[in-house]
């Protein structure tokens, strides 16, 4: 479903962001979480350059811890292209952040749902119980089709933006209508 008709939206607490890769995902949730600063926590996951290449992801809770979530330097049995990730670091650094912002914050933010993360059934839980809260969750979820992503698109609380590196202010404009008009999450 995208995002187009604002009002039948209200209802649908979560807000989940998708696109193809370098459209700003995680750009435009950062943008997010300074309009509310306070009322969320959680984690985003950001690129590790080296030279102009990427050659990682590292994980940044919002109260500042951060942890390499995948590397091209990482012997792991877990593997995403090029890069081992370290499922041990996303359960003690992430999924902890998820469960905090559960615990003591308006928005549970969650960047990224993604085949990285898919590695990890102790964040595979977090993120369902961030959605079954009555919390408001705010992410990015991978634009792959599968089985535990689209059970989490399909959600009738779940309102999905794709951005396309074209649409991004209009959708953080429509992002920001739904939570200052939809204050359902307290």
């Amino acid at each position: 479903m995208r995002a187009e008709n604002l009002k039948a939206n209200l209802s649908r607490r979560h807000l989940l962001i998708t696109g193809r890769p370098r459209t700003g995902k995680t750009t435009l949730i950062c943008e997010l979480i300074n309009l509310w600063p306070g009322k969320c926590g959680g984690f985003v996951t950001e690129e590790i350059r080296e030279k102009g290449e990427r050659i990682g992801f590292r994980l940044r809770t919002l109260d500042g811890q951060i942890a390499i979530l995948a590397s091209i330097h990482l012997a792991s049995p877990y593997r995403v292209s090029r890069y081992g990730v370290d499922v041990d670091s996303l359960d003690r650094i992430g999924v902890e952040a998820v469960y905090r912002a559960v615990a003591s914050k308006e928005i549970v933010v969650i960047d990224e749902i993604g085949k990285m993360e898919l590695y990890s059934e102790k964040f595979k839980q977090a993120v369902l119980a961030a959605l079954n809260s009555p919390k408001r969750v705010l992410g990015v979820i991978h634009l792959a089709s599968l089985p535990f992503l689209n059970m989490i698109r399909s959600r009738p609380d779940v309102v999905l933006f794709e951005v396309n590196g074209q649409n991004n202010e209009e959708i953080k404009k429509s992002i920001i209508s739904l939570i200052e008009s939809g204050k359902q999450s307290k």
